[in-house]
C-alpha cells in the first residue's frame, strides 16, 4: 500500500463523497434516457483526461500487461452495468431509497476483498459493515412509510438499485488490485474508455439518439462529468491506491445522506424523521470503519 501521499486519503474520500452525492439529482432532473445520460457522463469524463494521458502517460500504457489490461477491461464492463442499472433505478422508485440501496455494495466488497485480495477485514469492519447497512435499512424504511415520492415501481427500482450495487462491488475491487501496479490516469482511461464503449452499445441496442438534446441536458451530462466524475470516482480511485477497497466503499455512504438532503432542498423530497436517523446510523458505520483498519 502507498505511503505518505501529498492529499490525505480522508480529504479526498470527503471530496468524492461531496461530489457522488449530487449525482443522484443530477439524472432525476435529466429527461434524457437514462442511459444517454449515463453514457455522456463516462465520455465526457473521460475527454479530457485523454491529453494528460498522452501527454504524460504514452510509456506507461505499454508497460500494462494483458492480464492487467483484461482486468482493466471487466472493471469498466461492471462500471458500465453499475451505471445503466443505477440510472434506470432513479426512473421507479426515490432518490433516496435508489441512492441507499446502490451503497450495499460494501458487504459484497469485503466479502470479495477477503476471498479474492486476502485483505484482512477486523471485527471492527465487520460490526461499522452491519451498522452502516441498518441505517441504510433505516433509511429505506423511512422511505416506505411515505415521507419520500416512492416512484411508479419501487420494487423494481429498488432491485436496478441493488444489481448496481453487486456490479459496483466487482468495480471497486478490481481498482484497489489494479492500482496497486497501474498509476491513476492510465487505469482510469482504460476502464473509463472501455465502460463509455460498453454503455455506448447499451444506447444503441435501446434504440435511442446521441443527439439533439436541448441545452439544459448537455449542461446536466457536463454536470455529471464534472461533479460525480471526475471529483467523485476519479479521486475515489486515487484513494483506492492509498486505502483499503472496504473503508473506500463504505465511506461512499455518506452519499445517500448528501443525497437525500439535496433531493430534499432541490426535488421536495422530504425524509421521515426515521429517514434522517438512518442517515446518521449510516456515517457513524463509517467512522466505525473507518478507525477499525487500525486496529
Amino acid at each position: 500500500m502507498s505511503t505518505d501521499p501529498r492529499i490525505p486519503p480522508a480529504a479526498a474520500l470527503a471530496t468524492a463523497v461531496v461530489a457522488v452525492s449530487a449525482g443522484a439529482i443530477l439524472v432525476r432532473l435529466s429527461e434524457a434516457p437514462s442511459s444517454v445520460a449515463a453514457f455522456y457522463r463516462v465520455l465526457f469524463t473521460t475527454l479530457p483526461l485523454l491529453p494528460v494521458a498522452i501527454w504524460r502517460n504514452r510509456a506507461e500504457f505499454a508497460r500494462i500487461g494483458r492480464r492487467d489490461l483484461a482486468m482493466a477491461a471487466l472493471s469498466g464492463v461492471a462500471l458500465a452495468l453499475h451505471f445503466a442499472a443505477w440510472f434506470e433505478s432513479l426512473e421507479w422508485t426515490s432518490v433516496a431509497a435508489s441512492v441507499t440501496l446502490v451503497q450495499a455494495q460494501p458487504v459484497f466488497v469485503a466479502l470479495g476483498a477477503w476471498l479474492l485480495l486476502r485483505e484482512r477485514v477486523t471485527r471492527r469492519m465487520v460490526a461499522g459493515i452491519a451498522v452502516a447497512v441498518a441505517g441504510m435499512v433505516a433509511m429505506s424504511v423511512g422511505d416506505l412509510l411515505g415521507g419520500v415520492l416512492v416512484g411508479p415501481r419501487p420494487l423494481y427500482g429498488n432491485g436496478l438499485a441493488l444489481f448496481g450495487a453487486v456490479t459496483a462491488a466487482g468495480y471497486v475491487l478490481a481498482g484497489r488490485s489494479l492500482r496497486q501496479r497501474v498509476s491513476l490516469v492510465p487505469y482510469v482511461v482504460v476502464v473509463y474508455g472501455v465502460c463509455t464503449v460498453t454503455l455506448l452499445l447499451v444506447v444503441l441496442a435501446e434504440g435511442h439518439s446521441l443527439a439533439g438534446y436541448p441545452p439544459r441536458e448537455w449542461a446536466l451530462f457536463a454536470g455529471l462529468a464534472l461533479g460525480p466524475g471526475l471529483l467523485g470516482h476519479t479521486v475515489l480511485n486515487w484513494a483506492l491506491a492509498h486505502v483499503e477497497s472496504s473503508v473506500a466503499s463504505v465511506s461512499l455512504l455518506g452519499e445517500p445522506v448528501g443525497a437525500t438532503l439535496l433531493a430534499f432542498i432541490l426535488l421536495a423530497e422530504a425524509p421521515t424523521p426515521v429517514t434522517l436517523v438512518g442517515g446518521g446510523v449510516v456515517l457513524a458505520g463509517i467512522a466505525l470503519t473507518s478507525t477499525g483498519t487500525t486496529n
